[in-house]
C-alpha cells in the first residue's frame, strides 16, 4: 500500500460509511425502488470507467437482435442537458454524448435513450415505444431508485473490484458488498480464457455466491487496416492500454497521444493532432482512433486541420470467452420470463 493510499484511507472510510447508509435505506425498504414494467438489464461497475460497459452492453444487443423493438438507457456523459432524449444517428455527442451516439450508429433499429432519471426515463420510454420488449441500461447498478430485473456487474482482470478501494484512496465508487446485488459477473479484458481451476479461483477472489455465474470476457478487434504502417493513435477513454497493446501487434513505428476520459475535442487538439502527424514519422502513416473517440470528433473535424488526413477507426467487440451459449441463454431467458413485480 502506497503512502499516498494510506492517507487517504479516512476519507475513504467515510465515503463508504455514506455509501453503506444509503445502501441500508434501500434494503429496508425506508427508501423505495421501483421494478420496470418491461424487462430491464443493468449494465454497471463498482470502478470508476474503464471496465469496458459500452461493448458489453452491444454484446447483449447482439444477443438480442432477434427481439424487437429494443431500447437501451444511459446517462449520456458528457453531453449538455439531463432530460430525456432519443438519439439520432445525426446527432452530435454534445446532444446524446460519445457511446449513445456510437451505439445508435451501429444498431440503427435500437432505441437509444439518454437521460438522467432512469425510473422515469423508463416510464416514458414505454409509452413512446409500443410493445417495447426490453430494456438495456448502461451504468446503472448504483441507481437504487431502479430495482433492475438482471444485474451484470463488470470488473476487470487486471484490477478487481476485490483487489481496489474506495475513493479516494482506489478507484472503487461503491462498497464491494454491492456486487451481491448482480446475478452475473463479467470478468473483462482477459488475455485469454482461464481454465477451469482459474475459474475456481477467481469465483474465490471475488467471493461470490453460489447462485451467481461468473464470466469471462475478451475484446475483439475489427481488421488491421494495413500491416507495417506508421500509427498516430490518439484515445480519450479511460483504459487506452490493451488498444495500444493491440495496434502494436500490426503497425510500423505507434505514438500514442493520450486525452482524459470522454475529453471534448478543441480546435487546438486537432490542430495539435495535425502538427504532431506531419512530423512523428517518414512514409506512409495514418491517425488511428476508437469509435468512441470518433463520435465526439464527428462535430468538429469537418474544416478543421484533420480534415483529409487518413483516420482509421477500431472498432471493438467484446466476446465471452467461457460459456458463451449459457451467457446468450441467460439473457434471452430473463427477456423471456420477465415479471414486472415480485
Amino acid at each position: 500500500m502506497t503512502v499516498l493510499r494510506s492517507l487517504l484511507l479516512p476519507l475513504a472510510w467515510l465515503y463508504g460509511m455514506v455509501l453503506r447508509t444509503r445502501h441500508a435505506l434501500y434494503d429496508n425498504a425506508v427508501l423505495t425502488s421501483v421494478r420496470a414494467t418491461v424487462p430491464t438489464i443493468a449494465i454497471g461497475n463498482l470502478a470508476l470507467g474503464g471496465t469496458g460497459k459500452t461493448p458489453l452492453l452491444e454484446l447483449v444487443l447482439r444477443i438480442l437482435e432477434d427481439v424487437s423493438p429494443l431500447a437501451t438507457l444511459s446517462r449520456g456523459y458528457g453531453r449538455d442537458g439531463t432530460e430525456l432524449h432519443e438519439v439520432s444517428a445525426s446527432d452530435n455527442a454534445e446532444r446524446s454524448g460519445d457511446e449513445p451516439l456510437q451505439v445508435k450508429k451501429n444498431f440503427p433499429d435500437v432505441h437509444v435513450f439518454v437521460g438522467a432519471d432512469r425510473v422515469g426515463a423508463i416510464n416514458s420510454i414505454v409509452q413512446l415505444v409500443p410493445e417495447l420488449k426490453a430494456v438495456v441500461l448502461d451504468d446503472a447498478l448504483q441507481h437504487r431508485k431502479l430495482n433492475a430485473g438482471l444485474n451484470i456487474l463488470l470488473t476487470t482482470w487486471h484490477r478487481p473490484y476485490s483487489e481496489d478501494a474506495l475513493l479516494p484512496a482506489g478507484r472503487l465508487r461503491d462498497v464491494r458488498v454491492r456486487a451481491n446485488a448482480a446475478q452475473i459477473i463479467v470478468l473483462t479484458k482477459c488475455p485469454t480464457t482461464p481454465s477451469t481451476q482459474d475459474q475456481l479461483t477467481w469465483r474465490t477472489k471475488l467471493n461470490l455466491k453460489k447462485e451467481q455465474e461468473l464470466f469471462f470476457s475478451g475484446i475483439q478487434y475489427g481488421p488491421p487496416p494495413e500491416k507495417g504502417i506508421n500509427v498516430l493513435l490518439f484515445t480519450g477513454i479511460a483504459d487506452p492500454a490493451p488498444l495500444v497493446e493491440h495496434v502494436r501487434t500490426w503497425a510500423g513505428k505507434v505514438e500514442h497521444v493520450v486525452f482524459t476520459d470522454h475529453h471534448s475535442f478543441s480546435v487546438g487538439d486537432l490542430e495539435r493532432l495535425a502538427g504532431l502527424f506531419g512530423k512523428f514519422a517518414p512514409g506512409p502513416k495514418m491517425l488511428v482512433t476508437t469509435e468512441k473517440d470518433a463520435a465526439r470528433l464527428s462535430s468538429v473535424i469537418t474544416g478543421s486541420p484533420l480534415e483529409g488526413i487518413p483516420l482509421e477507426v477500431i472498432r471493438m467487440r467484446a466476446v465471452i470467452l467461457n460459456e458463451p451459449e449459457r451467457f446468450a441463454e441467460l439473457i434471452h431467458r430473463h427477456v423471456a420470463t420477465h415479471q414486472p413485480h415480485r
